[in-house]
């Protein structure tokens, strides 16, 4: 079936956002996060320096006062919306008042992650556009196409919290999320738009077993999602005065839970896949149990080594990427059981 003009263009939004998420994986890993210590641009130039004689002499007090001063007025709209706790910790932490020094490679890392947000932006904001042909078939394509364009421009929002703040724990850990977040809506965009090209044939037991089965997979896989970016934000606190070789160690107790709720997360694939290869499943839903139960085990040996090899920047990326996939898999799971199933 030939795909029209939203399908395309929705499907290489979701494509491309998973991209993006990549992107972000090597900038985190690498430490480029604070590569451009300003927002949009980056120190304070649409095209940033590849030198640092490029900068004038006091560019790190330069940024760092205009990083204090945002800061000010973050915190005067916190305290006066109630989260005045936040504030504090965002006026008090040491590292927001830390200057940055000038990496080549740092900062068109942290470059390049912008300058595909922002065509990721405009691919999102061509989804809306192209969504309006549904207006009057399908009124909620063009709504959750909206949603998705409206939390897109709230995350490039929070992206300049995340620089503004020095990584500040929690916001890297909202930023990813509602990555996912956007990633996942696209998809039930897509999904609705193409309702016409799979349908599947299960029993109605068969099918609510299933559903509420994936259900409980995406709980616990989101559960280890936020669990795994509470052991990079620990990890982050403590690289600067801890030996790479002792990261993991230094991390307590979040650590450990997050490795032992692993558990929970294969056992529940590990089940979905029985249930759905005994119930004599075929097809997409067979192929996306089979996937998720790959990308478990590949994010199990992405752990496995993250923990044994000293945090390698490549396998940072491949945990990162791989339980984005886990969850676009679990939610198209979820939708096709859901959506597309007759019985």
């Amino acid at each position: 079936m030939k795909l029209n003009a939203y399908q395309k263009t929705a499907i290489t939004t979701v494509a491309a956002t998973l991209f993006l998420i990549l992107v972000g994986g090597l900038v985190r890993s690498t430490g480029a996060g604070m590569g451009c210590p300003d927002w949009p641009k980056c120190f304070g130039q649409w095209i940033p320096p590849t030198d640092e004689t490029e900068l004038p002499s006091d560019y790190q007090t330069v940024f760092l006062e205009q990083r204090i001063e945002k800061n000010q007025k973050i915190v005067g709209y916190l305290d006066a919306l109630g989260f005045e706790e936040l504030g504090d910790k965002i006026e008090n932490d040491p590292k927001v008042k830390v200057p940055e020094e000038f990496n080549a490679i740092k900062t068109w890392t942290e470059y390049v992650n912008r300058l595909v947000g922002a065509i990721i932006g405009l691919l999102v904001f061509a989804t809306f556009i192209t969504s309006f042909r549904y207006w009057n078939s399908d009124r909620s394509i063009t709504i959750v196409s909206g949603i998705a364009f409206f939390l897109t421009g709230f995350q490039g929002w929070l992206g300049s919290i995340v620089v503004s703040t020095n990584l500040l724990p929690g916001t890297i850990t909202i930023h990813m999320i509602l990555a996912l977040v956007i990633v996942n809506v696209l998809l039930y965009g897509v999904f609705k738009a193409t309702s016409g090209f799979v349908s599947i044939e299960i029993g109605s037991e068969l099918k609510k077993k299933i559903y509420w089965i994936t259900i409980g997979l995406l709980v616990l896989t989101t559960i280890q999602l936020v669990l795994g970016t509470q052991v990079r934000e620990a990890i982050d606190a403590i690289k600067l005065t801890t030996d790479r070789a002792n990261w993991i160690d230094e991390t307590g107790n979040i650590f450990l839970i997050h490795r032992s709720f692993s558990w929970l997360v294969v056992i529940a694939g590990a089940y979905l896949f029985y249930v759905i290869k005994n119930g004599g499943v075929k097809g997409v839903l067979y192929k996306l149990s089979v996937s998720n139960v790959a990308l478990i085990f590949l994010q199990i040996a992405a752990g496995v080594a993250l923990e044994f090899l000293e945090m390698p920047p490549a396998f940072q990326v491949v945990h990162l990427v791989g339980i984005a996939l886990m969850v676009c898999a679990q939610f198209l799971l979820i939708l096709m059981v859901r959506l597309r199933t007759e019985h």
